[in-house]
């Protein structure tokens, strides 16, 4: 199977940290973030990959060159002339969605324990072109779905922002999303954006005639690794684990 690790980001919330080498290479326990994402998917059978990168890409690059790739086929997407955000990435890299098989799409700078085969499973036994990772977590930023739970919209808390599929409802539930998603190949053809935009954006757009559900993920332990403190906790979760 194929994934998609988006690794582009600046890395901002992480202030002096990130500002001398990529948040891909931030380290956990003395393993970089990016080698400890591909060694686990690796390990749930994924055999090839796509990186993208901006910030200090060539440290990436040459990372990825000194470990051989972890024995596994690595494309890079070179964003390093523009960051073209969740969405702007994704039609960068158009010849990698072509193919049968669905395609996990994977921010690098988070660890979970999402059963991928499960994920899969869900994914195909619903029909669906696109299946969202989503947490019960506290968050000012969360999708929308109805009782089907096939999206419905988007929303901001703090600034009680909505954007809809259709119109609004009245009855929903909201989660938050994991950083973590599954695409049919053909998904990439649905999206009529273009340029830099978020992803959120092209879901919504499209989800009004295509399936995009959500998958509940309800494992114990799921860290963005956006701040110190969130490291922190990752450092002590896989302290012990082979991860």
């Amino acid at each position: 199977m194929k994934a998609f690790i988006l690794a582009a980001g600046l890395g901002t919330r992480l202030g002096e940290l990130s500002k001398e080498i990529p948040k891909a290479l931030i380290t956990i326990n003395g393993k970089e973030l990016l080698g400890i994402l591909i060694t686990h998917l690796k390990d749930q059978g994924f055999n090839e990959f796509l990186v993208n990168v901006h910030h200090h890409g060539q440290m990436v690059i040459d990372y990825l060159n000194e470990n051989n790739n972890f024995g596994v086929q690595i494309h890079i997407s070179d964003e390093r002339d523009e960051l073209l955000d969740t969405g702007g990435a994704i039609i960068k890299t158009r010849d990698f969605f072509i193919g049968n098989e669905p395609i996990l799409i994977h921010n690098v700078d988070i660890i979970s324990e999402v059963d991928y085969a499960e994920l899969l499973n869900y994914h195909l036994n619903n029909h669906s072109l696109v299946s969202l990772c989503v947490r019960k977590r506290n968050s000012d930023r969360a999708l929308i779905f109805n009782d089907y739970m096939e999206l419905k919209g988007w929303m901001n808390k703090k600034t009680n922002e909505y954007k809809w599929v259709g119109s609004p409802l009245t009855n929903y539930s909201s989660f938050a999303f994991s950083g973590i998603y599954l695409v049919n190949p053909e998904f990439i053809n649905k999206i009529k954006l273009t340029g830099k935009f978020s992803i959120i954006d092209a879901w919504l757009s499209i989800a009004g005639s295509n399936i995009i559900k959500a998958y509940l993920d309800n494992s114990e332990n799921w860290f963005d690794l956006g701040t110190m403190e969130k490291i922190k906790l990752a450092e002590s979760y896989l302290k012990n684990r082979i991860f």
